[in-house]
């Protein structure tokens, strides 16, 4: 039986990642990038890719053949959006990717969510635990959510989706909270905020894709399952890891939240004046939280 999958979100970090170890298991005809960003993290040889908007109507040709599909496209920085346009890129490109799934008689989705559908919390969760998010991220995900389970439901006896929720994710080319935080202990300019022992929720992307190949092997009509590692990690466990890995001084100052905060409003006041800059009072609030 013939094999095609199309990738949406394709070109990012972990869909990258998805397509390298989907080309290597030899299984597919032809895998689809499609993404509205212009260059991949990194290419693999035999994926096509192709321009795509998941905010708008998808065309009909832009995978014939597709047998499944993988939604890995979103808005996920935060901060650092408007919230309106986490719901314009995350609820309304899931109904529009169940849409096409629907017109293309694509049997199978793949869905990554995230772990922020369950809010901040370092209690132990599992997949029965009630969603509570607190971020219009995890509102749209949580939304998200439910566009494609009522798109399997419209068809139960034919459709099959699976559900990942990720927590903050690692690798190669991921350019996001581990990677800012590797530049920072190796200048020697990273503080704790407000505490060492935060529990910070993390995966390995390799693993991350592994699993969903795994999860789709069960053959379940429907799971929804949280990745993660199994150990508890907090800050201070992460960056010693680093320091003794690449050598980097340990980090052992903690700043006291308020000050933080204070230092978080002064950056705002030169985003205020002209000065671009990614700091703001909502990222440092977030700092001492689960991830």
């Amino acid at each position: 039986m013939r094999k095609a999958a199309l990738v949406f979100g394709g070109a990012g970090f972990i869909g990258s990642h998805l397509l390298r170890f989907l080309s290597e298991t030899g299984e597919y005809d032809a895998l689809v990038c499609a993404d509205i960003a212009p260059t991949p993290r990194f290419e693999t040889k035999g994926v096509t890719y192709v321009s795509c908007d998941v905010t708008k109507s998808i065309p009909a040709d832009i995978c014939p053949g597709a047998t499944e599909i993988y939604n890995l496209a979103a808005v996920h920085t935060t901060p650092g959006h408007e919230e309106w346009e986490y719901y314009w890129a995350n609820v309304l490109g899931a109904a529009n990717i169940c849409a096409f799934a629907t017109k293309q008689e694509v049997e199978t989705i793949v869905f990554t969510s995230s772990i922020a559908v369950y809010g901040a919390t370092e209690q132990p969760l599992d997949e029965l635990t009630q969603p509570e998010p607190e971020s219009a991220y995890g509102r749209s995900k949580l939304q998200a959510e439910i566009i494609h389970r009522t798109w399997r439901a419209e068809q139960p006896d034919r459709r099959r989706l699976v559900v990942a929720r990720p927590a903050v994710i690692y690798g190669y080319q991921e350019r996001g909270n581990f990677t800012r935080l590797a530049g920072l202990l190796e200048r020697g300019r990273f503080v704790f905020p407000g505490r060492k022992d935060t529990i910070k929720s993390c995966g390995y992307v390799k693993d991350l894709v592994a699993s969903l190949r795994f999860m789709l092997a069960r053959d379940e009509a429907e799971v929804t399952y949280n990745f993660a590692h199994r150990e508890r990690y907090s800050s201070q466990d992460i960056c010693d890891a680093f320091s003794e890995v690449a050598g980097f001084a340990p980090a052992r100052l903690v700043v006291p939240m308020p000050v933080m905060t204070l230092g978080g409003l002064a950056f705002e006041g030169l985003n205020g004046l002209g000065y671009r800059t990614s700091i703001n009072r909502a990222r440092v609030m977030k700092l001492p939280r689960l991830a």
